[in-house]
C-alpha cells in the first residue's frame, strides 16, 4: 500500500469537499497555520484493519480534522468556531462518518491563542492488488 493511494482515496476527497469553508485548508500541519484553519491529521488508532489476505486490505481509516479560529473575546470566538463546525460539517463527504465533535480549548499557535476543536471522522478504504 502506498501513502499516494491513501492520499488520492481518502484524504483528498475530504480536504478537496472542505476547501469550501471560510478558513484556511491544510492537508496537513503547517510549521505556522493561519486562521480561521481546517487542518486534517490521522487519528489513534489511525489504521483499524479490517479484512487482510493475498488480494484484498480493507480497513478503516480514522482522521481528525482539527478547526481553529482567532481566540480574542471568548463569546465571539466560540461563536466563531461554532459556524466553522457546521460549515465543515455540512461538506463532508458521502462515505465518511462523523464520531464526535470534541470540547474546544485554547491553544497556543506561534505568539497568538487560537480557540481548537476536533471533529473525529472515518471511512473504509480498500486495495486490491
Amino acid at each position: 500500500m502506498t501513502a499516494s493511494t491513501i492520499l488520492s482515496a481518502v484524504r483528498q476527497p475530504l480536504a478537496t469537499a472542505l476547501t469550501s469553508v471560510a478558513g484556511n485548508v491544510y492537508a496537513y500541519v503547517p510549521e505556522a497555520p493561519m486562521v480561521p484553519f481546517v487542518v486534517m491529521v490521522p487519528d489513534s488508532p489511525y489504521l483499524e484493519l479490517e479484512t487482510i489476505n493475498k488480494s484484498t486490505l480493507h480497513t478503516k481509516i480514522n482522521l481528525t480534522i482539527s478547526v481553529a479560529v482567532a481566540y480574542n473575546s471568548n463569546p465571539a470566538s466560540l461563536d466563531n468556531l461554532e459556524q466553522l463546525i457546521m460549515s465543515v460539517l455540512a461538506v463532508i463527504p458521502v462515505g465518511y462518518i462523523v464520531g464526535s465533535v470534541e470540547k474546544p480549548t485554547v491553544t497556543q499557535i506561534g505568539p497568538s491563542n487560537a480557540l481548537v476543536a476536533d471533529i473525529r471522522v472515518s471511512t473504509y478504504y480498500t486495495q486490491t492488488s
